[in-house]
C-alpha cells in the first residue's frame, strides 16, 4: 500500500508541475463557460435555444473538461514507458494493479476536483443570470459524471499503453474532439435527427451529456438509460486498458 500511495504521489505531483494542467484542465473549461454563456446572453428569446443557458450548459461543459483529463493520463503513461523510469519500477516488487492504482488515483481526484470547480461556477453564473440551478443537482450530477471520469481515464490510460509519447497527444485530441462534438456539448443532436444523431448515440459522450444534464435539473425519467450506457463503456473502456497495459508490462519486462 505504501508503494502504491507513493506512486500515485508522485504522479500527481507530476500533473501539478505542468501549467499546461491547469490551462486545460481548469482555466480552458471555465473559459468556455463563460463565453458560452455570453453567447447565450446575444441570442433572442424567440429563438427559443437554450442549450448554451447555464443549467443545460454546466454539464456539458464538465464532460467537456473530463477529456482533457484523459489526455494527462495518456501523457503521464506515455511519457514514463517512453522513458526508462517505469522499466525501472518493473524489477521492483510492485505489480501490475499497483501500477494501474497509482495511475488512475491521482487524476480520479483531479477530475472530481474539476468538476466540482466547474459546478461551483456555474451556480455562481446561475445566481447572476437569474436562472434556477439548485445545488441539490449539481450534486447529483457529479454522481452522475463519475462513470464518465472512469471511462475517460481508462481512455488515457488505453492510448499511454498503446502509443508513444508523440502519437498518445494527436489520438487524445481526436477523442476530445468527437466527446465534445457528438456529445451534443456545442449543439443539440436530437434537434438534427437522422443518421448524425444515430452515431452520437452510438458513441458514449452523448449519454455522459445527457446524464450530467438530467441531473443537474433533478429529471430522472431517461436519467438511468443515459447513466447505465455511459458505465457500460467504462467497465469496458476500463477493462481493456488494464488487460493491454498488464500485456505491455509482461512483454517490457521479458
Amino acid at each position: 500500500m505504501n508503494r502504491v500511495i507513493a506512486f500515485s504521489r508522485r504522479n500527481f505531483m507530476e500533473i501539478m508541475r505542468d501549467p499546461l494542467s491547469y490551462i486545460f484542465c481548469l482555466g480552458f473549461p471555465l473559459v468556455m463557460l463563460i463565453i458560452m454563456t455570453l453567447v447565450n446572453e446575444s441570442i433572442p428569446a424567440e429563438a427559443g435555444m437554450v442549450i448554451f443557458r447555464i443549467d443545460n450548459l454546466s454539464g456539458g461543459i464538465a464532460v467537456f473538461g473530463l477529456t482533457f483529463i484523459m489526455l494527462f493520463t495518456c501523457l503521464s503513461v506515455a511519457k514514463d514507458r517512453s522513458g526508462s523510469f517505469l522499466v525501472r519500477l518493473y524489477t521492483t516488487p510492485m505489480r501490475s494493479c499497483d501500477f494501474i492504482t497509482g495511475y488512475i488515483a491521482p487524476v480520479m481526484a483531479i477530475a472530481l476536483a474539476q468538476v466540482l470547480i466547474t459546478f461551483a461556477a456555474s451556480f455562481a453564473i446561475s445566481v447572476i443570470a437569474g436562472i434556477k440551478l439548485s445545488a441539490a443537482g449539481l450534486g447529483a450530477s457529479m454522481l452522475a459524471l463519475v462513470p464518465t471520469a472512469v471511462m475517460m481515464i481508462g481512455f488515457g490510460l488505453l492510448f499511454g499503453s498503446l502509443f508513444g509519447e508523440k502519437a498518445a497527444p494527436g489520438l487524445c485530441s481526436i477523442v476530445i474532439s468527437l466527446a465534445s462534438f457528438l456529445g451534443g456539448v456545442w449543439f443539440d443532436p436530437d434537434s438534427t435527427g437522422g443518421i448524425l444523431l444515430k452515431i452520437c448515440k452510438a458513441l458514449p459522450f452523448y449519454h455522459s451529456v445527457h446524464a450530467a444534464r438530467l441531473a443537474a435539473s433533478l429529471n430522472f425519467k431517461d436519467f438511468w438509460g443515459h447513466l447505465g450506457i455511459t458505465a457500460a463503456w467504462a467497465v469496458v473502456i476500463t477493462i481493456a486498458a488494464v488487460l493491454v497495459f498488464k500485456a505491455k508490462m509482461k512483454s517490457e519486462t521479458c
